[in-house]
């Protein structure tokens, strides 16, 4: 074990090629990182190491991860609010000499960017499998593919239209995940395929759930975004074999999910927000499923 520095929601850990952090569950901890646990950063993941004065009497101990080196962070793209933070260590003042004395530690160890290989993320992403549930839908991530299942409450005709949704990790390009704490909030699936044309609206977007107020919050549908990222980075394009394995591992639907899916399509055929063309078709496809 190595030297240990102790602040608020959180405990760094320093060791000969990485840091340990572990973030406390108290109350006042950010959920974020009570959802994250403990996390391993190596050294040539970090990119520079700063010491600045805090809130009301604190120091804070940032370590600025490499772009590229932390699914999470790359997913977040700079949306985190400053306290959720998994790179921050908030310190009472008194203990700024300490914290100067690991931060300058850390600073010689750093390793030069051109002295960086990797294929890879360089810190691990949340584990799989993942879900959250979604306004619209609720999503699952098992390391190979993500779904999509939609809600009759709350998913568009569009979405329903379409039926549920599986993308295996090498058919996607990437990940697009806005904070449900900003306006449209939404976790959207790219397409590895440049040619695949993606709905601009993220409610009419079949490869795409939106969030909304207790829907998709940032300490379940964030990681869930790491996760999917990370797996895409390292995968390659799915093969037909795969993607017939992916079909039938969704195995057979409940009766009474059918029913209730055959339900919804005909409310809204008698709206008029599905054709009869529509209707027939994705009334067959349900009972197929059966």
């Amino acid at each position: 074990m190595g030297d240990v520095l102790a602040g608020f929601h959180a405990a760094w850990e320093f060791e000969s090629d990485s840091v340990l952090i572990r973030f406390e569950r108290g109350i006042r901890t950010p959920k974020l990182l009570q959802a994250l646990g403990e996390r391993r950063i190596p050294l040539e993941a970090i990119a520079a190491v700063t010491l600045t004065p805090g809130k009301r009497g604190t120091v804070v101990l940032h370590a600025e991860p490499r772009p590229g080196a932390d699914p999470l962070m790359d997913a977040a793209a700079g949306q985190l609010k400053e306290g959720c933070d998994p790179y921050r260590l908030v310190l009472p003042a008194e203990r700024e000499t300490l914290a100067e004395y690991y931060a300058d530690e850390l600073r010689e160890k750093l390793v030069a960017n051109e002295d960086i290989r990797s294929d890879g993320y360089l810190v691990a992403p949340p584990e799989a499998p993942l879900q959250f549930k979604a306004y619209d839908g609720k999503a699952s991530f098992d390391g190979r593919s993500v779904s999509f299942r939609w809600f009759w409450t709350g998913a568009s005709s569009a979405k329903w239209k379409a039926g549920d949704k599986t993308f295996p990790v090498g058919d996607l390009s990437g990940v697009e995940w806005r904070s449900p704490e900003l306006f449209e909030g939404h976790l959207r699936l790219l397409h590895r395929d440049a040619a695949t044309e993606q709905a601009g609206q993220a409610d009419q977007d079949p490869a795409a759930v939106v969030f909304g107020l207790g829907y998709g919050p940032v300490h379940e549908s964030l990681p869930f975004a790491a996760s999917v990222l990370a797996a895409v980075r390292t995968a390659g394009p799915a093969t037909g074999g795969q993607l017939r394995a992916e079909a039938a591992s969704a195995g057979r639907r409940d009766p009474a999910d059918i029913a209730e899916r055959i339900r919804h399509l005909g409310e809204l055929h008698q709206a008029g927000l599905v054709t009869d063309a529509e209707f027939t078709t994705k009334k067959a496809e349900l009972l197929a499923e059966l």
